[in-house]
């Protein structure tokens, strides 16, 4: 017997619609995040490695690869993939190794040697040793004469020059051998009768030790403390540190949040050309103001596929 069927309601229609779409949507799909694969770097050109490896000894220790060294390099980066832990291992090997060169050196001395010339760069326009010598010699006579001469004060005052210029020489082998830190080195790179010459009067000195160190200038209060310090031996509070002479301020800027930052920022201006993103900087300060190991900012940066020129 064949059955009339009723037709469905406007409103028993539209129920049935919206069940078949909520068949559809609890359907599962499987999602494909493209770009998140590995990198995979065996394609990556011998050429591209062995230019990778000359950067690195260029950067840390001033010279490129013998012939054997760029063999034996290029050959465990490869051997290892150019994998991460391979490339700090050969950053590692530039900063730290103490086996002996045929030069009468080694790694670790030349990278230390490196970054003592940086740093003059730096702050003392690429001053020579000889340039130092020389102060370190009139600094010596003037505190002979001013002592021959029965000059008490002006003896005492060259003498303290004479031992700021020796620290500052000092400054490669005390950060080498591990007893004082980089914000030491840059603190004796700023307080010396050499720095004084190139950034003659207090004004001009406040404002080259926050460029240098910081990389802006000062804020008036920040500039009017600074100068109670540096200028007039008077009490002054700068970065919620007190001091009162110019010993106490270059401690001072050298040991504040902004110094660390600047040392990351410096970094990569050197070894990449640009300044560090948001993100970048966020990840080197985290432990950078406790542990101040400036080898291990530079290892993060030496060893990104960017630095290398990596496109695998």
């Amino acid at each position: 017997m064949r059955r009339n069927l009723t037709p469905l309601s406007t409103p028993a229609y539209a129920t049935v619609i919206c069940f078949l779409i909520a068949l559809t949507a609890c359907k599962k799909e499987t999602e494909l995040v493209p770009d998140n694969q590995p990198p995979d770097y065996d394609g990556v050109a011998t050429v591209v490695t062995a230019n990778y490896v000359n950067r690195l000894f260029i950067d840390l220790i001033g010279r490129e690869p013998l012939d054997v060294e760029m063999a034996a390099e290029v050959a465990a980066l490869e051997s290892a993939s150019l994998s991460q832990a391979s490339r700090e291992a050969l950053v590692d090997k530039l900063m730290t190794s103490t086996a002996y060169l045929e030069d009468d050196s080694s790694y670790t001395n030349k990278y230390f040697t490196r970054q003592y010339e940086l740093c003059k760069a730096r702050c003392l326009e690429a001053a020579s040793d000889d340039i130092v010598d020389g102060a370190i010699s009139n600094a010596q006579q003037a505190a002979l004469a001013d002592s021959l001469a029965g000059n008490t004060s002006g003896a005492n005052e060259s003498n303290l020059e004479l031992q700021r210029l020796l620290a500052l020489k000092r400054a490669r082998t005390d950060y080498r051998d591990g007893l004082i830190g980089i914000d030491e080195v840059m603190r004796r790179m700023v307080f010396n009768s050499i720095y004084d010459v190139i950034n003659m009067n207090s004004f001009n000195f406040i404002n080259a030790t926050f460029d240098n160190l910081l990389f802006r200038y000062p804020t008036q209060a920040e500039f009017d403390a600074s100068y109670s310090m540096v200028d007039g031996n008077t009490a002054a509070v700068l970065f919620t540190q007190s001091g009162q002479n110019k010993s106490d301020y270059s401690g001072i800027i050298t040991s504040t949040p902004e110094f660390w930052e600047g040392m990351v920022r410096w970094s990569y201006r050197t070894f990449l050309g640009r300044e560090p993103s948001t993100f970048e900087t966020y990840q080197a300060m985290s432990g950078f103001q406790n542990d101040r190991d400036l080898l291990k900012v530079q290892r993060r940066i030496l060893t990104t596929d960017e630095y290398a020129n990596i496109q695998p």
